[in-house]
């Protein structure tokens, strides 16, 4: 078990969603030299500013979240931009994190590098076997070369690389512009404005039919600080819950949550993504003792609550 109190950590993408819940947790365990960089500053896709992150910061951990993300429609419209940013910042940072002898390095992956049709529940010897979901394979490949550089250089440089992969996460802070935004806070935004708008009914991409695993952000981050503490190995581990819900079914739940009784209706003429995903999470609780404990049901009533605290405040709606 590496002591994490007092070591010089770098938690990239550390002022973002999932970032902002694990630098909390890493100060709640006492480590108070945290960096987290920011892009005005330092922008990780160019390696003169990761070199420079690293000479001035010389970090001890290195904690790599930050990634360009987004619902299928974004990666869809971006499929370049996804790949190249999410490629070049994990490569940068991993070669900085060798050149600079940093002692323990922990890179987040993706659900989406698995194969589009992996058998259920999605296992970690799977993750090769096929090619990932069309609309977000250049975000998902991406992702899962930095797991190809981490084993690598454990190989030939003996470097402490560990590769974590989340699934869907979901919670307080999240991203809800429905431009980006992945399912749950989309959802959670289209039923709380029909509500406000009096609207009877709201549109939903696909058929409903694909089901999703969610793991809530505040259980990924205690995941990932046992991940960084005890684990050292070259295989990939899963951060999930282990259950497993229909498209279909999250829409009528999160309706029932925010109050909505409308109608819902299902453009199929859009695409629908991975048909399932739910994560085999038995490694990571033999391997570091992680095991999910936010029942879902609370953990959407905590996003939702958020949600209505935080966003911008409504407009009046003008006739005429």
């Amino acid at each position: 078990m590496i002591p994490l109190a007092g070591k010089r950590i770098v938690v990239t993408g550390g002022a973002g969603f999932l970032g902002s819940h694990l630098v909390e947790r890493l100060q709640n365990a006492g480590c108070e030299r945290i960096v987290v960089p920011r892009k005005s500053e330092y922008d990780l896709t160019q390696s003169d500013a990761v070199r420079r992150l690293f000479e001035i910061h010389r970090p001890e951990i290195l904690i790599h979240l930050a990634a360009v993300v987004g619902g299928i429609g974004a990666n869809r419209a971006n499929p370049g931009f996804f790949f190249y940013e999410n490629a070049i910042m994990g490569i940068n940072l991993i070669e900085a994190a060798r050149m600079y002898g940093t002692e323990k390095t922990v890179v987040l992956g993706t659900i989406c590098a698995y194969p589009k049709f992996t058998p259920v529940p999605f296992r970690e010897g799977d993750l090769w076997n096929g090619y990932p979901e069309e609309t977000n394979a250049p975000y998902g490949i991406a992702k899962k070369a930095l797991l190809v550089q981490c084993q690598a250089y454990r190989q030939q440089y003996g470097m402490n690389a560990i590769f974590l992969l989340p699934v869907n996460l979901y919670g307080p802070r999240d991203n809800f512009d429905l431009e980006s935004s992945h399912v749950i806070p989309a959802l959670i935004r289209k039923c709380v404005e029909a509500v406000d708008e009096r609207r009877q009914e709201i549109v939903l991409w696909g058929d409903g039919s694909p089901t999703r695993e969610f793991l809530y952000v505040e259980d990924a981050a205690e995941a990932i600080l046992a991940g960084t503490r005890c684990y050292d190995k070259p295989d990939p581990v899963n951060l999930g819950s282990g259950m497993e819900i229909s498209i279909r079914d999250l829409a009528h739940q999160i309706a029932r949550l925010t109050g909505f009784d409308g109608r819902i209706i299902w453009d199929a003429s859009q695409p629908n993504g991975q048909p399932r995903r739910c994560l085999d999470v038995s490694l990571a609780e033999q391997e570091f003792g992680f095991k999910a404990k936010t029942p879902f049901d609370e953990g959407l009533r905590r996003t939702i609550s958020w949600y209505l605290e935080n966003r911008a405040p409504r407009r009046d709606f003008k006739k005429g």
